[in-house]
């Protein structure tokens, strides 16, 4: 490992940091800048077409496919968090009460699909069995049921489903989801509550309701009143979503009708449908999927695509798109007829329309029936009649769910050698790549993009104001700062020499406009809408150490809206195209170091180079440090500790924590951390030996 940094070193840069943190917004963004608003749509369009036309683009043939068919299922379940798969325990099946209406009867029932997570449900079935009966699973969408405080499950609002399907010779389990049920959990982490760290830990609330619509499915095959291998699942929007799921990862599932719960990748980030759905409907999309691919692994067994023709959460275009895709997939096998789409008119809604055709696809594939429907679906049973817990157990696990359902990975032997410390790191970086990573491009060339626009020499500095081509359509700011020598010096008002050490300062939108407000009285030309700092300038070049500034996409030039509800959407379209926002500002940096590394004579960058960055930015700089070869020194102020408390990057949590990634990054860079949370960093040291190289400057 490397020496302990010089103690003379760390001070200087952290200063630098201050200058360009340590203030409050600028009234206005520069007004040289390129329209953030507009790149940002322009570049979902494009990654959203590249999704799109790759969708099962490689599949020719049947052989194709079922050669494929196990891996796409493998890549889903570890999209869906499944992967490794819970284990299958007791399922503790309990009726808590019974009722009766006409001919329908109705058990009050809960299982754990895993110890303490408790599901809520109402099973119906016929008050006279003779046979085993086909099933069907019915998974409930978002409709709440309160009265008076409390919460009897979505599973009450959608009892009419059931009850039609006992009078008509099934049994019909109804499930609660984890929210909305009698358990009042979450579907909203992103969505609204602003647990972005979901996404770190590779956590979707639609893989614990596919989890426990597969263990429902073991419910019911344990009943002596149920034919085993005749099940079909079906349920509306939220039931919808968890009906593919459920079809696309069991094939015990003999038919299925997922009623307005899938549409394209076009039509939830490009038309902006994500703003109506919450984290339930999506898998965090590691592999870059199109939706058809969900689809597609229900083939061949008989699906109908159902949804109506004014849904503004799963718009009509969308939902046609998914079915001509997955309908390749059922030519191949032969089996056309077994695909079914069926549009009603309406709006997103539970219409009677979409029901007989639910029934009657059920009656047709699960009991060989063609006859017409003649009984409408109505609810039979008030709402209290319908509730299973008179309390609710303290053991549950519903409520929590999300802080323990996706593993955390954890190291199982320090490197006690550089050697093993060196390959520890590939290691990590492989699996970054693959899990956290997949959504960088892997086939752009960056070594020619960096333009440079204008060169200002004055007494007190040089400035470069240069460009390069992170990812099309980003083209980003790259501001190289040359600080006279001073006045002391031998060769006074000269720039400082090629030698000299660089600082390469990653910024964030608010020292962005600090920086821009010291450059400003450089280039007023370039700033009209700022005002000026001469402040701030001369704090920039106090240091009389080159710098250069990155501003990654979203921040500065590029940056897109502040209403928070816009940007929250922003983040989570970033999510489904298998990105996060601070993902590709890491490749970003990566992207400007690489670019600047073909220019370091000509911009007089010759020196050892000092990445660093203050808090949200020190962990983007500390990411970008392991992909690059030109750092030498790395220095984080107030840097997060821990993933959780960091943004979010897909399945990170999954690979490894901040600790451990500092810990490779000592083997490759002088590491300091600095600022609030030094003190904490420094007690974490005292444990983890992975730590021991790190440098504590000054406070």
């Amino acid at each position: 490992m490397r020496p302990l940094p010089l103690p003379g070193i760390a001070p200087i840069l952290f200063v630098v940091l201050l200058v360009l943190s340590t203030c409050s917004r600028a009234n206005d963004a520069p007004a040289d800048t390129t329209d953030g608003d507009q790149l940002v749509p322009e570049y979902f369009e494009q990654q959203t077409r590249l999704l799109a036309e790759r969708s099962l683009a490689d599949i020719e043939d049947l052989e194709d496919w079922t050669s494929k068919r196990a891996m796409y299922r493998q890549q889903l379940l570890d999209m869906l968090g499944l992967n490794p798969m819970p284990e299958r325990g007791e399922l503790h099946t309990t009726v808590t009460g019974e009722v009766r209406k006409d001919d329908v009867v109705v058990e009050k029932l809960h299982f754990q699909s895993m110890p303490g997570l408790y599901v809520t449900a109402n099973l119906y079935r016929p008050a006279k069995v003779d046979e085993p009966l086909p099933a069907v699973l019915y998974v409930c969408g978002h409709g709440r049921v309160v009265e008076d405080g409390i919460s009897y499950g979505n599973k009450v609002y959608y009892q009419h489903h059931g009850a039609w399907f006992a009078r008509n010779g099934y049994v019909c389990l109804v499930i609660d989801t984890i929210q909305l049920g009698e358990f009042e959990g979450t579907h909203h982490g992103t969505y609204r509550e602003k647990m972005w760290w979901w996404n770190n830990r590779g956590y979707t609330p639609a893989g614990v309701e596919a989890w426990n619509s597969t263990r429902a499915i073991d419910v019911l095959q344990a009943r002596v009143d149920v034919d085993p291998d005749r099940i079909g699942v079906t349920g509306r929007s939220g039931g919808g979503a968890y009906s593919w799921w459920v079809a696309a990862i069991d094939e015990r599932i003999q038919a299925a009708v997922p009623v307005a719960g899938i549409t394209s990748l076009h039509n939830h980030v490009v038309d902006g449908c994500v703003s109506g759905h919450c984290d339930c409907m999506y898998m965090v999309n590691r592999y870059r999927w199109d939706f058809p691919m969900v689809a597609a692994l229900v083939a061949p067994r008989p699906l109908l695509i159902s949804n109506s023709d004014r849904d503004s959460i799963f718009p009509l275009e969308g939902v046609v798109d998914v079915h001509a895709k997955v309908r390749k997939i059922y030519e191949l096998y032969g089996a056309e007829e077994d695909l079914g789409l069926q549009i009603t008119s309406g709006p997103h809604s539970d219409t009677q329309e979409l029901r007989i055709h639910a029934f009657r696809w059920m009656n047709r594939h699960l009991k060989k029936d063609e006859s017409l429907v003649d009984t409408v679906a109505t609810k039979l049973f008030d709402t209290k009649q319908l509730k299973v817990f008179d309390e609710l157990p303290e053991d549950e696990r519903v409520t929590t769910i999300h802080e323990t359902f996706v593993p955390k990975a954890t190291l199982e032997k320090t490197p006690s050698t550089p050697e093993e410390l060196a390959r520890l790191s590939e290691h990590r970086k492989e699996q970054l790549r693959e899990m956290t990573f997949a959504g960088w491009p892997d086939d752009v060339s960056i070594e020619q993009t960096l333009e440079v626009v204008e060169q200002l020499k004055r007494a007190d500095a040089e400035v470069t104001f240069a460009q390069y081509t992170s990812q099309d359509p980003y083209i980003l700011p790259l501001i190289v700062v040359h600080p006279a020598k001073a006045e002391s010096d031998t060769s006074p008002k000269e720039p400082a020499t090629a030698g000299s050490p660089v600082d390469v300062v990653v910024l964030d939108q608010a020292s962005w406009e600090r920086a821009a407000s010291g450059l400003a009285v450089v280039a007023p030309q370039r700033y009209p809408n700022v005002q000026p700092s001469q402040d701030v300038w001369n704090e920039i070049i106090e240091s009389r150490r080159p710098t250069v500034l990155i501003a990654p996409r979203g921040v500065g030039p590029t940056e897109w809206s502040r209403d928070e509800r816009e940007r929250t959407h922003i983040r989570r379209r970033f999510m489904l195209l298998g990105q996060t926002v601070a993902g590709m500002q890491i490749y970003d940096v990566v992207s400007a170091m690489e670019a600047l590394s073909g220019r370091r004579d000509e911009l007089a960058l010759a020196g050892p180079w000092t990445l660093s960055g203050k808090s949200d930015s020190a962990f983007i700089a500390l990411h970008a440090s392991i992909w690059s070869d030109s750092i030498t020194n790395l220095k984080l102020l107030d840097l997060p500790t821990s993933n959780r408390d960091s943004p979010d990057l897909l399945n990170v949590s999954r690979v490894l924590d901040l600790p451990e990634l500092l810990g490779i990054a000592t083997g490759d860079v002088e590491v300091s951390i600095g600022g609030s949370t030094q003190a904490e960093w420094r007690k974490k040291a005292e444990s983890n030996p992975l730590l021991s190289s790190v440098g504590w400057p000054a406070e």
